[in-house]
């Protein structure tokens, strides 16, 4: 018993560690987008750091200007409180770890512009943008803001609302072009539809698979996977055509994200398992979806 909770602790602090390791990749790239592609042309990107940039040129127009790393912060933080019960204390502290360390890059580097061409800017720096917040994605933590809010909702819906976030950002950015010019705001559309179409592509944790598993074993593989998941699971009895053996066909929903290690777990059970995987595209009924860390 000592050495399994030895082993839960050593699992959760490489967790944490590999979090952290991500969160900070995720900060570096964020203000290196922020810097090179986004400030240089003129560009306004995507929930509190737009919102951050917005505040910033607006106060210019008075003839002062709030500092945009300070901003970061402080639009962030009320929302991290708010939303630290109803996600998780780890996540929320990992996702402010990245963008306080999001803005102390933003002061400590200084990088120059690559491309001339707005159109470029727009587009390689919509890619990097997307893949800034995928890292803290896949790290289990996030960029905070407007992330906060749609992993808050996606949550409880099980469901992706990225294309939601993109109109919220529209809305911001009918201020700026009016306030400042509408082809900026409308090269600001590009690269905030780029970047959330980055992380629509490749973010996968709300997609549903259905598994379709062949087993001798039906009892061991059923009790492997009732004990490790809480989706349901449907055995039915059958033959091989060709062998006449008999065998047990399988029916499981799970998440994308799970697969792979429901796939290693089955093959422990029965290592002549055979799983056949189909995209989901439509479920109706009770579906167990695992509470952000």
């Amino acid at each position: 018993m000592r050495e399994k909770v030895k082993q839960l602790k050593h699992n959760y602090t490489l967790r944490c560690l590999y979090s952290f390791v991500m969160v900070i990749l995720s900060a570096m790239l964020e203000a290196y987008v922020i810097q090179v592609f986004i400030t240089s042309s003129g560009l306004l990107s995507s929930g509190f750091t737009g919102l951050a940039i917005l505040i910033n040129r607006i106060t210019g127009l008075f003839g002062f200007e709030l500092d945009v790393s300070m901003l970061i912060i402080l639009l962030n933080v009320p929302v991290a409180l708010m939303c630290c019960r109803s996600i998780s204390v780890k996540f929320t502290v990992f996702s402010s770890i990245q963008f306080i360390s999001a803005s102390i890059f933003l002061k400590l580097f200084q990088f120059s512009p690559l491309f001339e061409d707005i159109l470029l800017n727009c587009i390689i720096g919509g890619v990097l943008y997307g893949f800034s917040i995928l890292i803290a994605l896949v790290g289990n933590a996030s960029t905070g803001g407007t992330d906060f809010v749609a992993l808050y909702v996606s949550n409880k819906i099980n469901k992706s609302i990225w294309s939601w976030v993109f109109a919220f950002n529209c809305i911001m950015l009918i201020i700026f072009g009016a306030m400042f010019s509408w082809e900026m705001a409308a090269y600001s559309i590009v690269f905030q539809y780029i970047s959330t179409k980055t992380i629509d592509s490749f973010h996968h944790r709300y997609d549903r698979v259905t598994l379709q598993i062949t087993t001798e074993k039906a009892e061991e593989v059923v009790d492997a996977y009732v004990e490790n998941y809480r989706h349901g699971i449907t055995v039915t009895p059958s033959y091989g055509g060709f062998s006449r053996k008999k065998y047990y066909l399988l029916h499981t929903v799970v998440s994308s994200y799970e697969v792979r290690d429901i796939i290693q777990l089955l093959r422990e059970a029965d290592p002549q398992v055979i799983v056949n995987m189909t995209k989901t595209e439509n479920f109706v009924g009770g579906f167990y979806s695992k509470k952000i860390e």
